[in-house]
């Protein structure tokens, strides 16, 4: 089983919009393991409201929180702990995308951050960037983590309005393939989400 893990630079990137757009491409199952906000809407519904495929399978997740929080505190108020120890990956011999919730260190519990799961499932990396004031030192921070950890970066993906200083010093910096580049859209539907999917070259080629 191939495992791409799919993290932001930060909160509300567009994580969801990429991994739609990567099960898509691949064909790939996908498994949220900690969601937050339940109460409102999870990633996994939307995902499944996007994605047109019918090889694709989705996955419960390992925990289901109501409050649309950090992971750590949402989870303290419905008196759970969050253990890495406790998540097991789906059992698949399909490409899974695994989603985070936020960025890198987002803590999952008081000694446990997005990150440590990363390395724990061994799963190849995917940052979504997105242009704001502070992306490019939230970029470099993210590259750099995942460099210190010794995880494999696959690539990234930009994601919404494009701005070309911005992408030039990140991409001058980190050195890594460009897998995609993501507009802002009005509205996501289906075809959209399939028109991203085959534009992911460099992402088909590299599935095997």
């Amino acid at each position: 089983m191939r495992k791409l893990f799919v993290t932001g630079i930060g909160t509300d990137v567009g994580k969801t919009v990429v991994s739609s757009v990567l099960v898509e491409a691949l064909k790939a199952d996908y498994w949220k393991p900690v969601q937050t906000g339940s109460f409102f809407s999870t990633d996994t519904a939307k995902v499944q409201k996007w994605v047109s495929n019918s090889e694709s399978k989705f996955h419960p997740e390992g925990y289901m929180l109501k409050q649309y929080m950090s992971p750590h505190a949402a989870a303290e108020l419905e008196d759970i702990e969050i253990r890495l120890s406790d998540l097991r990956l789906p059992e698949t011999n399909n490409t899974l995308i695994i989603e985070g919730a936020g960025g890198l260190m987002v803590p999952l519990n008081r000694t446990e951050f997005m990150i440590d799961m990363i390395q724990q499932f061994d799963a190849e990396v995917v940052l979504v960037i997105q242009n704001y004031l502070g992306s490019i030192n939230h970029t470099l921070l993210s590259i750099d983590a995942l460099k210190n950890r010794k995880l494999k970066i696959l690539g990234v993906v930009f994601n919404g309005a494009p701005h070309q200083l911005s992408q030039d010093i990140i991409m001058d910096y980190c050195q890594l393939k460009v897998l995609g580049r993501i507009n802002k859209e009005k509205d996501l539907t289906p075809e959209i989400i399939k028109n991203y999917a085959n534009e992911f070259e460099y992402l088909q080629k590299v599935a095997v």
